[in-house]
């Protein structure tokens, strides 16, 4: 989370096909809370950029060569822990999604995705650590389901016992409402509502809100979105 909110998002574009960067970069430029500060055209790149800079946010394409997203992402996590992850890619495999987000991606997006749709995503993210869509959501869903096993041991413990109130929240996390939204269909502050998410958290053994959503539906409190 940026300390000083005045200050634009930073932003690393990670693609391999040039012209595909310009199209963002140009959309972003246009931003005026959004800098794009670096550009790489596959993932060794990318890492040697930020061994010197680190941005608030990368997007970065699934398919790159020499090293691509997907070996990537978790190098990204240990030289910027803080940083936001945005995968992008055309395909849309429901175990790679899952994997990704397990992995710590913070959103996954069709290269196909509206300009603003790529905006909203770098402000969500900044400000609620993850930005769930419909593919999100269905992929996680879907492949915790096929699969039909708990998800990783780390991730969450057997069954935590919750109260009316941290149900329904859970809820309406899985149905994409923001913190604000949530705070105010069950009338709480913000502030209450991430007390109340991070306790989720520990109660859960979950250590994202992917994994909060996981355990979900692995103790049937949503059954679909």
């Amino acid at each position: 989370m940026k300390q000083d909110q005045t200050e634009p998002i930073s932003v690393i574009i990670a693609d391999d096909h040039v012209l595909y960067r310009a199209g963002v970069k140009t959309s972003l430029s246009a931003k005026k809370d959004i800098r794009v500060i670096a550009e790489a055209d596959n993932g060794m790149h990318l890492l040697n950029i930020i061994r010197n800079i680190q941005p608030d946010v990368i997007l970065l394409d699934i398919q790159m060569p020499i090293m691509d997203g997907i070996a990537t992402l978790p190098e990204i996590k240990k030289l910027c822990p803080q940083t936001k992850v945005i995968m992008l890619t055309f395909m849309e495999d429901n175990s790679m999604i899952t994997k990704l987000m397990e992995l710590g991606a913070n959103s996954y997006l069709a290269k196909t995705s509206d300009s603003e749709v790529i905006y909203e995503a770098i402000k969500t993210c900044v400000a609620q650590e993850y930005f769930f869509n419909s593919m999100t959501n269905k992929a996680l869903l879907t492949n915790l389901k096929q699969r039909n096993v708990a998800p990783p041991p780390q991730m969450m413990q057997a069954e935590a016992v919750l109260n009316d109130k941290e149900t329904t929240i859970l809820r309406l996390m899985c149905e994409e409402k923001s913190t604000k939204e949530i705070a105010d269909i069950v009338e709480l502050s913000p502030r209450t509502v991430e007390a109340i998410r991070d306790k989720l958290k520990v109660k859960t053994g979950a250590k994202s809100t992917a994994g909060l959503i996981m355990y979900a539906v692995k103790h049937k409190i949503i059954e679909e979105l």
